[in-house]
């Protein structure tokens, strides 16, 4: 019997995923494991793979938004009727709801986990586990149908990219990362070349100036453009009205002396490996802080307060959608260094959606900074399920009074927005 394939959840608050391209035809052989599409959800592009073995007999949908569960294909033997397995599957759904009065969701869940059941046990069957250390199989590299086509169009040797998937399995991610890495390292010079003699240039002719069209329009016409919205902006959306509305924001502002810190950063960055930036002395001291205030590393829970063992400080990155919040795991133990290239390596990622789901969860706290576009102050909305966002704008040189006398110093203003359900003015006042 054919297989009908449904869009699977690909992270915890996806709702529906965008079908951005389809890797296979109708008609084309796949095996258990290889990439069907790519598929946008809320928070990354990322690869759906089959789980398994036949014919693409038909695509249900080519491009475009798919509600969770929805189905987008049909897999099954070359000239199996993939339109009798339509039918049934609707069919079926149908009846079990009408016969056993079962609620929808309900129902839906069911399915879900019967699928990933059989799922699970026809990748079991085919193939024994993959070892989960080794980049190898059988003597064959393990890599995706999309990941093997890129690398021959790029004349790159797998054996040289170490696989970031499921059991290292080489995915597509690693094949653009391998890329840009190479991009960046230094080319050597070309050797210096006998200028040739150049041919005399041929004379300019005038061109004719291009007709100049006016833009026409009708008076009193409205002039716009309607763009649809995409998955990422639709989940920032709605998580971000959830929050403002329904949890109780209240906001504290302070003015730091910066002095110090410059003069730190200047020291640090004589023997550090790579540039330390403002942005990693805030992050490290915001996680030093949490440790030490543990009532604002909490979260609320409705019917109850999680107070967090960990400190992991999510890091707001501006793309063009909206924004992604990378998270840096236990940051209160990590060195300036390690939080520095975790920033800078996720941040590069998230720019290009490249993140996955896990590297963006578990946050205890986030740092939204607008310093370096120009922005001196600002309030942020607090990210879910974090107590408190911390909004840090830029280091301003201003004339400063101390002890009586003015000079010149460097401040920086910080507004920490608090979940007023959580954590209230004296709690959230000696953590800054």
């Amino acid at each position: 019997m054919a297989e009908v394939i449904r869009m699977p959840r690909m992270s915890d608050t996806m709702e529906e995923g965008n079908i951005v391209e389809w890797l296979k035809n109708e008609g084309d052989t796949i095996e258990a494991g290889e990439t069907l599409a790519e598929v946008e959800t809320d928070k990354a592009t990322m690869e759906l793979d089959s789980f398994v073995d036949g014919v693409l007999l038909h695509i249900e949908v080519k491009e475009g938004p798919v509600p969770v569960d929805g189905i987008i294909a049909v897999v099954g033997k070359e000239g199996e009727d993939w339109k009798a397995a339509l039918e049934e599957e609707q069919s079926g759904n149908g009846a079990t709801e009408k016969e056993e009065g079962q609620a929808p969701e309900a129902r839906e869940q069911e399915a879900k986990e019967s699928r990933a059941e059989e799922a699970v046990k026809a990748l079991s069957e085919k193939s024994p586990p993959e070892d989960p250390a080794g980049d190898q199989e059988d003597g064959r590299l393990k890599a995706s149908p999309l990941a093997r086509s890129m690398a021959r169009e790029a004349e790159i040797d797998l054996r040289q990219i170490k696989g970031s998937g499921d059991g290292g399995r080489i995915v597509k991610r690693d094949i653009e990362a391998y890329l840009e890495q190479q991009k960046e390292q230094p080319q050597p010079a070309p050797a210096p070349q006998q200028p040739a003699e150049a041919p005399a240039p041929e004379p300019k002719k005038e061109q004719p100036a291009a007709p100049v069209t006016p833009f026409a329009f009708s008076p009193g016409e409205a002039q716009y453009e309607d763009k649809p919205l995409s998955q990422m902006r639709k989940t920032i959306a709605r998580r971000l009205s959830e929050s403002k509305f329904s949890a109780p924001h209240f906001y504290l502002t302070i003015e730091i002396d910066m002095a110090k810190v410059m003069g730190m950063r200047k020291r640090v960055n004589e023997v550090a490996p790579s540039k330390i930036s403002f942005n990693d002395f805030i992050v490290k001291a915001a996680a030093m802080a949490l440790r030490r205030h543990p009532a604002v590393n909490a979260s609320w829970q409705d019917d109850h307060i999680r107070y967090h063992k960990d400190v992991n400080v999510g890091v707001a990155v501006a793309v063009d959608e909206g924004l992604l919040v990378p998270v840096v795991r236990y940051a209160d133990i990590k060195t300036l260094s390690q939080i520095n290239a975790e920033v800078k390596e996720k941040a590069g990622r998230a720019r290009k959606r490249r993140l996955q789901p896990e590297e963006m969860q578990g946050n205890t706290f986030t740092i939204s900074n607008l310093g370096m576009v120009g922005i001196e102050e600002f309030t942020a909305i607090i990210n879910p399920p974090d107590s408190c966002i911390l909004a840090v704008g830029g280091i301003v040189e201003q004339a400063v009074v101390e002890q009586g006398e003015i000079h010149a110093g460097h401040r920086i203003k910080e507004t920490l927005s608090c979940e007023h359900r959580r954590v209230e003015g004296a709690q959230g006042t000696p953590f800054r």
